[in-house]
């Protein structure tokens, strides 16, 4: 994996050179002039970033390391090894999947954003109304969990993924299991 860095690039001059600020004195000084030339090229990178640092906050706009340390910042569920698009996603959706978690819906959500497919979930709950008390309890009584993915080509990683996202995105009493499978030609539908 290739890391970015920002820094010194070359040619990026100053927005407000530190010569033109000095005192008349010093505006024929051939000296003076290149000592303070050599701060502008090391503040400049430095003046970039704060002129340009809402964009550094928007997932989509954001360089791709500073996007991998914003996931980390507001919780994203990432691995490290999602492509950039599903990254982007992944960070800008992070707010929304913290607000729907422990939710049949915001686990799918989750699964969706991390892997690109649709998982099948089963569950023990249920929800019922009635004018009479006492009435059956909706669901199963004993509670249990059980996600099935259907990858395209699944690798044996993906079932661990599949089992941690599903630990942390589930309601915390609920028991799971999880299975990821491949889907079968008739199952594939092309990509956007």
């Amino acid at each position: 994996m290739s890391t970015s860095t920002r820094g010194s690039i070359d040619g990026l001059g100053s927005p407000t050179p530190i010569g033109a600020m000095l005192p008349a004195v010093f505006a024929d000084d051939d000296l003076a002039q290149r000592f303070v030339g050599g701060l502008d090229d090391v503040i400049a990178p430095i003046l970039n970033v704060l002129d340009c640092l809402p964009s550094y906050f928007d997932p989509a706009l954001a360089p791709v390391d500073f996007a991998r340390w914003l996931a980390s910042w507001v919780g994203a569920e990432t691995d490290g090894t999602e492509p950039e698009p599903r990254l982007r996603a992944a960070v800008a959706a992070a707010a929304h999947l913290h607000r729907v978690r422990g939710t049949r819906r915001g686990l799918s959500e989750a699964i969706l954003l991390a892997f690109g497919v649709e998982p099948e979930i089963s569950e023990s709950g249920g929800a019922a109304w009635s004018a009479r008390p006492l009435g059956p309890f909706p669901g199963d009584a004993r509670p249990h969990l059980h996600v099935t993915l259907r990858l395209p080509a699944p690798h044996p990683a993906d079932e661990h993924r599949l089992d941690a996202l599903v630990a942390a995105a589930r309601p915390a009493h609920m028991p799971y299991t999880v299975k990821v499978t491949a889907s079968t030609a008739s199952e594939r539908t092309p990509e956007r």
